[in-house]
């Protein structure tokens, strides 16, 4: 081949590598604006990605379908099925009407209760939409037996206050909701890193737990002012625990049991969601009739899916590498300053969440991960982690479907939803992330 032609067939594939670029730039402007927005239904803007993926040709098969290979999607669609038997067997109820007998008859401490009842389930219910199909109409009973009625700001705060904790508090938890999910499995399809259980509670718990938690509570009763008589509601008799609900309750203490010492036996907290999910729908040991599984909302599991494969495409088509290069013109990242690393990293995963939603923002960030780590002098890892301070700080109710779920099954305002939600971030952003900085520095986490 003449120098001339290399040189025309050289210029031929710059053009390609060019065009496949724009349009996976064009595919994933589209696909995070229909996710953010909800023109259409999540399930189907994932399938539009796979489609238009593949007949495009922007990547091999198994780079678009990579997210079905993720352990993040059998974790989901494991939770899915375990969220689905705590409903059934009436176990998630059970857990709820207990809980009445132990709040406080006080406002900020009925309050309190909720939302640490709420980071509680988290442990053993890896489902958010499951956790708030489960309480809301519980606390909506738990209300009226503390005379939170209808149309009393504490009823809307309380309640509101549950289904925000849902998504912000679970986030110090590894499988408890899907941005985690969202990031680990980006990571581990980009990078090869395998995330912890307890290493990873460890880290987030004191801060995205315990503090946001606190915030929350002041934000609610602030906002949200009432008082409740001081009387106890009666007490409500449980009937006995069924066989099937003693079972749940086993595989339940078995899986958290396995997830809390992951780091001896190794198995990921993936495949020990699914083995529990598997013993669910067994015949006789199990819970659920394996037709159960049709009742599954496999809608959520394609849309981690899809998630996972558009970053493996940003990633391989070097589209990743473009953003990263132009955020990190504007962005001040520079090794040695880990204060001002640390501030703008948090910032850039908060700016995604208005992109793409609490679920979308980590496959975002995690994919310019390596550029950020390049540009900062922070490790990968570190990288990574200090996303979650972010993505679990929201403004808005539309960037945690958890929140809109509440809204909806309650019957609450937009308005009620957005002054808390814009108040607890708010204070979290000026409160809990520099608290989370020195947590960072002080496990070692920063240098």
């Amino acid at each position: 081949m003449s120098a001339a032609a290399a040189q025309i067939m050289g210029g031929q594939g710059t053009v390609a590598a060019t065009g496949v670029v724009a349009a996976t730039a064009a595919l994933l402007v589209l696909c995070m604006g229909l996710w953010a927005t909800g023109l259409v239904a999540e399930v189907v803007t994932a399938l539009l990605f796979f489609a238009a993926a593949m007949l495009l040709k922007l990547a091999p098969a198994q780079t678009v379908f990579s997210g079905f290979a993720s352990s993040a999607f059998w974790l989901v669609t494991s939770g899915m099925v375990v969220g689905l038997a705590m409903n059934r067997t009436g176990l998630g109820d059970r857990l709820a009407r207990m809980l009445a007998a132990r709040l406080p008859a006080s406002y900020p401490g009925f309050v309190a209760g909720l939302v640490a009842f709420s980071f509680a389930l988290a442990f053993i219910m890896p489902s958010n939409l499951g956790r708030i199909a489960v309480m809301v109409p519980v606390l909506i009973a738990l209300c009226d037996a503390f005379g939170l009625t209808a149309g009393r700001p504490g009823r809307r705060g309380a309640i509101l206050a549950f289904g925000i904790a849902t998504p912000v508090l679970s986030a110090a938890i590894l499988p408890a909701n899907v941005p985690n999910l969202v990031m680990a499995g980006t990571a581990e399809t980009l990078f090869g890193i395998h995330l912890a259980y307890l290493p990873y509670l460890f880290l987030h718990t004191p801060v995205l737990g315990l503090v946001k938690g606190a915030i929350l509570v002041a934000c609610t009763v602030v906002l949200f002012p009432d008082r409740l008589d001081g009387t106890r509601p009666a007490p409500v008799s449980l009937p006995p625990m069924s066989g099937e609900e003693r079972r749940l309750a086993v595989v339940l203490a078995v899986m958290l049991g396995l997830w809390l010492t992951d780091g001896w036996h190794g198995i990921a907290p993936a495949w020990i969601g699914l083995a529990a999910a598997v013993i669910c729908l067994m015949p006789r040991i199990g819970m659920l009739p394996s037709t159960s599984f049709s009742d599954i909302p496999l809608r959520t599991c394609f849309y981690v899916a899809a998630l996972f494969g558009l970053t493996a495409i940003v990633n391989e088509t070097g589209l990743g590498a473009r953003i990263g290069h132009a955020l990190l013109a504007v962005a001040p990242l520079q090794p040695g300053a880990d204060a001002t690393n640390f501030a703008t990293l948090v910032g850039l995963s908060i700016g995604f969440l208005f992109i793409g939603t609490a679920n979308g923002a980590p496959a975002l960030y995690t994919a310019l991960a390596g550029e950020f780590a390049g540009s900062s002098g922070l490790d990968l890892l570190s990288v990574l982690m200090v996303q979650v301070v972010g993505y679990s700080t929201l403004f808005l109710p539309y960037q945690a479907p958890p929140i809109v779920m509440t809204m909806d099954l309650a019957g609450l305002s937009l308005r009620d939803a957005t002054k808390l939600t814009a108040a607890s971030g708010l204070v979290s952003l000026i409160v809990a992330a520099p608290l989370a900085y020195l947590w960072f520095r002080l496990t070692g986490r920063l240098a």
